[in-house]
């Protein structure tokens, strides 16, 4: 790997974590969840970064994909199990960390995943199987009593890509794919004390361009006009409506949808609705790894 671009990774992952950190220690009762993914958000660009996808706080049973609309007045409460997801790109290079703050009398669940996420990164060299660190993170999350979330995984990230190859799965999937040289990629364990197994629930509020074609209606023209400056990276409802109008961007959200350009992501809540806690840290798989989103 490049030493520009492993630079680049360090910075963007430097960024990441020090946002992660700013936004987590906001996560008290009473505090409202689109203060705090605004704050991650703009702490993300004060220090030289870019969100690689709108900064996510998912409570509770909801494991991932949360992300408030601008006069969403959710508010956390006690007892609370609270993901807070972000990520940073500098020039493209993608960085992704996720963190757990409990509310309430969950620290077996939050320490679950954080365990089964160290316990990956200690593996995590070229020659690695894939099934392996599925493996190191099933039994750290199953030794607690959890489920690991099986359809939900890790995955690989690099120049304006979140979520590319490999898939690192939290159970033992008995891959015998091997990590290469070279790659970057985020482990992202989630503990279930649930079914562990997720669903799609809800209107999504996080989008991604998926596809390039003209569209007819003027608002959706508009809309798309500030999509396509994302370059390919998820965006947020909110970082629309403020611009454009809530009412406005919706229409032109639906047409775009419809037309195939783009497509959303939805809640995913448990099957069972049992508490989620998640852990993730990105790192480049070299002969001596980087955790890259570990503050040293």
């Amino acid at each position: 790997m490049d030493s520009d671009v492993i630079k680049k990774f360090k910075e963007s992952g430097k960024i990441a974590a020090t946002a992660l950190q700013h936004g987590a220690k906001m996560i008290i009762v009473g505090a409202k969840l689109v203060d705090v993914c605004d704050a991650v958000e703009e702490k993300i660009k004060e220090l030289g970064g870019e969100p690689a996808f709108p900064a996510q706080s998912s409570r509770n049973d909801i494991a991932a994909h949360y992300c408030p609309e601008e006069d969403d007045e959710t508010v956390y409460e006690e007892g609370d199990v609270v993901k807070l997801d972000c990520g940073v790109h500098v020039d493209g290079y993608v960085s992704d960390n996720a963190v757990t703050v409990d509310l309430g009398d969950n620290a077996e669940l939050v320490k679950a995943s954080r365990d089964a996420v160290n316990a990956a990164l200690k593996l995590v060299k070229p020659g690695v199987r894939i099934g392996e660190l599925g493996r190191a993170i099933q039994e750290a999350i199953e030794k607690y009593g959890f489920a690991p979330v099986k359809n939900l995984s890790g995955h690989g990230i690099g120049r304006y890509s979140v979520h590319g190859s490999p898939s690192i799965p939290n159970f033992d999937t008995g891959n015998k794919l091997e990590l290469q040289e070279g790659q970057s990629i985020a482990i992202e364990p989630f503990a279930s004390a649930g079914a562990g197994m997720i669903y799609e629930s809800g209107n999504p509020t996080v989008f991604m361009q998926i596809d390039r074609k003209p569209i007819r209606s003027q608002f959706a023209r508009a809309i798309l006009k500030d999509i396509e400056a994302y370059k390919g990276l998820p965006f947020a409802l909110r970082w629309l409506s403020r611009k454009h109008d809530i009412g406005k961007t919706k229409f032109g959200l639906k047409e775009l949808l419809n037309a195939g350009i783009i497509r959303g992501y939805p809640p995913l809540p448990d099957v069972k609705h049992g508490l989620v806690s998640q852990a993730e840290h990105s790192v480049l798989v070299l002969d001596k790894p980087i955790i890259i989103t570990k503050i040293e």
